[in-house]
């Protein structure tokens, strides 16, 4: 048996309470949000649905596949985990309105991280009035935190992938390449370069009240920009049955924003705004003609072909972040 060596201001292992004592650490952490009928406590919580439909989705973090420790506080993880679950719910044009967490962690995790973590999915729901609802807790070699989220329609109808049409706008709302430069700077141990690209993969920033607002403006098409630019262009691209060209000096200012660190580190600031993943901006679609609601920014049009090009020049076939081939 290796020596205790925490200082006393660590305090308790996960290990060393049981799961209502740690449960009963968390919940009062979590925000409910007006939705909530029957809070956690019972088998499952009660939330409204006053559209009569619901929309759902769900995503997961494994710990040193999506994120590590060493680099993430608990409050990282659970900004990172609601975030990337609330841009889908606004991707559809929906307001989100629940969530439901299940975590797995280790008995040697510090109960300290899981309470940062409660507070780091309040920071993102308490907001916008989404509840945390409920989930499932369980012991486990590795921290892994699967987030289900809700969302209201109020009425709309969904913004799916597959309306995209040929003479639409393209439009971006949000970041682009900043993730995946604060990722390159982690993994090269140069965090201090410039901390405010590490913050916006540790942390991201997704332009949540973009998504209803495009619904209502029109968008007929839009997706969460989660895995790179050039692959979720490609997931409209194949669902609308159309070819989508982005136009490379849209992105002029992202691009620029990241060339020093590109030059620090001998990166290409292109290629991660076209291929970083984990930025969380929205990328819609919009009748031609019709004014783009702010934030978005036009960014390419979309065409009769198929695929993705940039400036007309094909978008290589292996783009972005894909979660087996890396």
């Amino acid at each position: 048996m290796t020596a205790d060596t925490r200082a006393p201001s660590d305090g308790p292992l996960v290990a060393e309470l049981s799961e209502d004592a740690l449960l009963a650490r968390i919940f009062p952490l979590l925000p409910l949000g007006a939705d909530t009928h029957v809070p956690p406590g019972d088998d499952a919580a009660v939330v409204a649905a006053p559209d009569g439909r619901f929309v759902v989705t769900t995503d997961v973090l494994v710990e040193d596949r999506h994120f590590r420790r060493a680099w993430s506080s608990g409050e990282d993880v659970g900004r990172r985990a609601a975030v990337q679950n609330l841009a889908d719910v606004a991707a559809m044009g929906a307001r989100p309105t629940s969530i439901v967490v299940a975590l797995v962690i280790p008995g040697d995790l510090p109960v300290a991280w899981v309470e940062g973590l409660a507070r780091g999915l309040a920071a993102e729901c308490a907001p916008l009035g989404v509840g945390v609802v409920g989930g499932d807790l369980s012991g486990g070699p590795a921290v892994v935190v699967a987030v289900t989220a809700h969302g209201d329609l109020a009425g709309r109808a969904p913004v799916l992938r597959s309306g995209a049409r040929p003479g639409d706008v393209l439009a971006h709302a949000g970041v682009a390449g900043e993730s995946a430069a604060g990722l390159a700077l982690l993994e090269a141990g140069r965090g201090e370069l410039d901390r405010a690209l590490v913050d916006a993969h540790l942390r991201p920033v997704a332009p949540l009240a973009a998504g209803p607002v495009a619904a209502s403006a029109g968008a007929t098409a839009m997706l969460d920009v989660s895995d790179g630019l050039l692959r979720d262009a490609g997931r409209i691209a194949r669902a609308s049955g159309v070819r989508i060209d982005l136009f490379a000096d849209a992105f002029a200012p992202d691009r620029d924003r990241l060339r020093t660190v590109a030059n620090e580190l001998g990166a290409v600031a292109e290629r991660w705004v076209l291929d970083g993943g984990e930025d969380h901006g929205l990328l819609a679609t919009f009748p031609a003609g019709s004014p783009l609601p702010a934030p978005f920014r036009a960014v390419g049009r979309v065409t009769e072909g198929a695929g993705v090009t940039v400036d007309g020049v094909p978008a290589p076939a292996r783009s972005g972040w894909d979660h087996f081939a890396g």
